[in-house]
């Protein structure tokens, strides 16, 4: 049986937050119900394809998935363990939002057979948390996080988000800290990216900033870059290592749902706007397949590969392709080792630190 990965969408949330374009919004409790039966159909549907499999990880997103109920939540892990062989190790994540949950979901949560969570904090500041649109404060994550420990979760990741409006280097460097305190396993920081469609593109986006006190100017480029150089060093302190761009894990933590990303591990989306990737084909949700060429897949296997730390195995690829690295990306490799973007490491090749730092440009290089 092969290794598959299952994510399921939640499109649910309380209000839109003023920086995300995520698919979300709020849903009465009938429309949340009426999904998830919809959901559950869609992954019983795949039972003559799920024979082939098995599921080494399981990702709950959104949205905001802990705003269903224990109920709900309990039918989709019985369309999924009823449909497909879950491996009895696998990694099972749910994402959720602080004030959300209860002692009664999370004792659901474990029923389920959810072993790690995933807690959207984004902030320690009240303030930073205000301006970013977030429905809770600092100490609604802390009695969020402290439940989650009470009741045994022992794998949990928090979310942050730097370069939000108002925030200098000090104040990001305190929520590092105080997250890093409460010693979670996994620690996901991302830098603000204004997208098109929310609030934050209104103000910050579309014409030059106008002064607010309600939405104070982002950080200028070299404040942002600091706190991205602040963030290795301090989870460093901490005893967190870098193994992928924006992501840090205590040793054996690392979310192995998102290295399946990486690596390419086949994976199966269920819900509105969730793709799919199997049999060499992509494709959304309600879209049809896209088969993809062999020059794709070694695109995707080096920009993919390359957002870890440990980059891109030279042998995998001639393993998997028949060609070797070299003969494909001579003239790439040799400009990006040149200009010190990448190095080799053994069996590797891999970002550089100055290489991390123009990632997307090093990333599109690879495009055939």
């Amino acid at each position: 049986m092969k290794p598959l990965e299952i994510y399921v969408h939640i499109p649910f949330c309380v209000k839109k937050c003023n920086y995300c374009d995520f698919l979300s919004a709020p849903a009465s409790k009938e429309e949340r119900q009426e999904y998830v039966k919809s959901l559950c159909k869609q992954i019983r549907s795949c039972g003559e394809a799920a024979r082939a499999y098995r599921i080494v990880s399981i990702f709950i997103g959104g949205g905001t998935p802990s705003l269903l109920e224990g109920e709900q939540m309990t039918e989709i892990f019985r369309a999924i363990r009823d449909t497909f062989f879950v491996e009895e190790h696998a990694e099972i994540t749910v994402e959720m939002n602080p004030g959300t949950v209860s002692e009664e979901k999370l004792k659901v949560y474990q029923t389920a057979g959810i072993n790690r969570l995933s807690i959207g904090l984004q902030s320690a500041d009240n303030g930073e948390l205000q301006v970013l649109g977030r429905i809770h404060t600092f100490e609604d994550f802390l009695e969020t996080y402290w439940m989650a420990r009470g009741m045994g979760f022992g794998n949990i990741n928090v979310d942050l988000i730097s370069a939000v409006p108002g925030q200098s280097q000090e104040s990001f460097a305190k929520t590092l800290r105080k997250t890093a305190e409460l010693s979670p396993e996994h620690i996901s920081a991302y830098s603000l990216i204004i997208e098109e469609g929310t609030p934050f593109y209104k103000i910050y986006g579309e014409r030059p900033y106008v002064p607010d006190c309600e939405y104070p100017p982002l950080p200028d480029e070299d404040c942002e870059r600091q706190m991205y150089y602040d963030t290795k060093r301090i989870l460093t302190e901490y005893g967190y290592r870098r193994y992928e761009i924006s992501n840090y894990a205590k040793p054996g933590y690392e979310c192995r749902h998102n290295l399946g990303y990486w690596n390419r591990t086949e994976y199966l989306g269920f819900g509105d706007g969730a793709a799919s990737f199997m049999d060499h084909k992509r494709w959304v949700a309600g879209e049809t397949p896209n088969l993809l060429t062999i020059e794709d897949e070694m695109e995707e296997y080096m920009f993919l590969g390359l957002r870890k730390t440990e980059g891109v195995s030279i042998p995998g690829f001639e393993k998997q392709f028949g060609k070797a690295m070299e003969t494909v990306y001579k003239k790439v490799l040799a400009d990006m080792e040149s200009k010190q973007l990448l190095e080799r490491q053994e069996d590797f090749i891999r970002l550089t630190e100055r290489g991390i730092d123009v990632s997307n440009y090093v990333m599109s290089e690879f495009l055939l």
